[in-house]
C-alpha cells in the first residue's frame, strides 16, 4: 500500500523477532521506519520512501532465511 508517497507494509512474525528486526533495519538508517500495530499478534508496519523500497526488499529477503516472516494485508491480523 502506498500513502503519501510512503509505501506501507505489514508483517508478522513471532512476538520475539520484533526487536531483531527493528535492531537490523535501524541499522541502515532512513530506509524504513517501524511501528508495532498489534504487539500481541506480533505485527509491524514498515514505512518505506520509494526510493529505499528494492534495499528493504532485498533486507527482507535476507532476513526470511533466518525467521519466519510474512507480509499481511492491513485489516489482517
Amino acid at each position: 500500500m502506498e500513502e503519501g508517497g510512503v509505501i506501507k507494509r505489514n508483517l508478522k512474525l513471532e512476538r520475539r523477532n520484533i526487536a531483531y528486526i527493528k535492531y537490523i533495519l535501524e541499522g541502515y538508517e532512513g530506509l524504513a521506519t517501524i511501528t508495532t500495530v498489534d504487539r500481541d499478534k506480533s505485527v509491524i508496519q514498515l514505512s518505506i520512501l520509494p526510493d529505499f523500497a528494492s534495499d528493504v526488499d532485498g533486507i527482507l529477503e535476507a532476513l526470511k532465511r533466518e525467521i519466519a516472516i510474512y507480509e499481511i494485508d492491513e485489516g489482517e491480523k
